[in-house]
């Protein structure tokens, strides 16, 4: 699901050019450990369902089958779904355990879809496509506020203009994992970070014009969590 990742602070260096050094310091799980060693029916975010609001997207006619990147596809279930009613789907994730078990479950259903393990927050260079629709889902709370800006630029980067982008992250005011505080630990030891519906406008507002923005409640595995669901347009 997420970038590179060590659960422990460490230092991620990028060189730009030959004279350029950028150093960040990030703090996040290995993602790649949790699918090798949990099983997926353990792992907070997998289900092997569609979401209600990504299903009525398509139902509704909102998004009709087109180019389309599902961003932290984890196993690749709704790259499948959506692969599978004729969209053109590649789905990225930084774990390669996740993205081998995204391909075994499309060879499985005779689904085509492609999958690509990259860091979301790197420069994307193993991405050469563009796309129509974009899309993550339960993913944004996963990157911490400093790291946002870069991520949103790269959505911007890899969708054409006029490309919908819908992101649907946990709310801060989501009861789930103590009910307070904008940093919270989960059950599995990752700690995500819960927004406002005004941090997610400030967020998208200068690369995305917002369609729909709004406090929902979404099912999940584990319980009920109130979440921020963006419906946007690329600028």
């Amino acid at each position: 699901m997420l970038f590179f990742q060590e659960y422990h602070r460490e230092t991620l260096k990028h060189f730009h050019d030959e004279n350029s050094l950028k150093v960040t310091c990030m703090k996040y799980a290995n993602v790649d450990k949790i699918y090798q060693t949990l099983p997926l029916e353990n792992i907070p975010w997998n289900s092997e369902t569609p979401p209600e609001a990504l299903v009525n997207l398509v139902k509704d006619g909102i998004v009709r089958p087109c180019k389309t990147i599902d961003l932290g596809c984890g196993a690749g279930n709704y790259a499948i779904y959506l692969a599978g009613l004729g969209f053109e789907v590649i789905g990225v994730d930084s774990s390669p355990t996740a993205i081998k078990m995204a391909e075994e479950q499309a060879k499985t259903r005779g689904v085509r879809c492609r999958f690509i393990v990259a860091d979301l927050l790197g420069d994307l260079h193993e991405v050469t496509d563009t796309f129509d629709f974009a899309y993550d889902w339960e993913f944004l709370h996963h990157i911490f506020p400093e790291d946002r800006e870069t991520y949103i630029r790269n959505v911007h980067k890899i969708t054409n203009p006029g490309a919908t982008y819908f992101s649907v992250c946990f709310a801060e005011s989501d009861p789930q994992f103590g009910g307070s505080g904008n940093y919270r630990t989960t059950r599995i030891g990752t700690t995500l970070y819960f927004s406002s519906e005004s941090e997610i406008r400030e967020l998208v507002s200068p690369y995305f014009a917002i369609r729909e923005l709004k406090t929902v409640d979404v099912s999940s595995k584990f319980g009920p969590h109130r979440a921020v669901s963006l419906l946007a347009t690329r600028r």
